[in-house]
């Protein structure tokens, strides 16, 4: 089974920029689709960004376009989510999710989650 464990949360104003990263173990890295997903309490968990197997193509929420972007590095096992220019409303708790499927936003087609790293941006 895959392991992932996002690092990089933290509190920020808003106009900062964090990086997030998520490391995978227990699997071929390569072999999976990865995204990144977020949650408030109370509400649904939200697709963010998605990346394809070898990184050639993404896909993000529209809300986060132009601001946030998704990578990958396959030697190291890693997927990243910049985040540029944060909003209040960017504050939540962010998961990375690998999926044997293609890229993309359905939450139910990821088989594996990381534990979450809290994002807060503050007003």
């Amino acid at each position: 089974q895959v392991t992932l464990v996002e690092s990089g949360g933290g509190l920020v104003q808003a106009g900062g920029s964090l990086r997030l990263s998520c490391v995978a173990s227990g699997g071929t890295f390569s072999r999976y689709a990865m995204g990144w997903f977020r949650q408030v309490a109370g509400k649904e968990r939200e697709f963010v960004a998605a990346v394809s197997w070898r990184g050639g193509r993404t896909s993000y929420v529209e809300t986060v376009k132009g601001r946030f972007s998704i990578s990958r590095d396959n030697a190291k096992n890693t997927v990243y989510l910049q985040m540029n220019s944060l909003k209040p409303e960017d504050t939540a708790v962010y998961y990375c999710a690998a999926t044997i499927s293609t890229m993309t936003a359905r939450a139910g087609e990821y088989g594996y989650w990381g534990q979450g790293t809290r994002v807060t941006v503050s007003s």
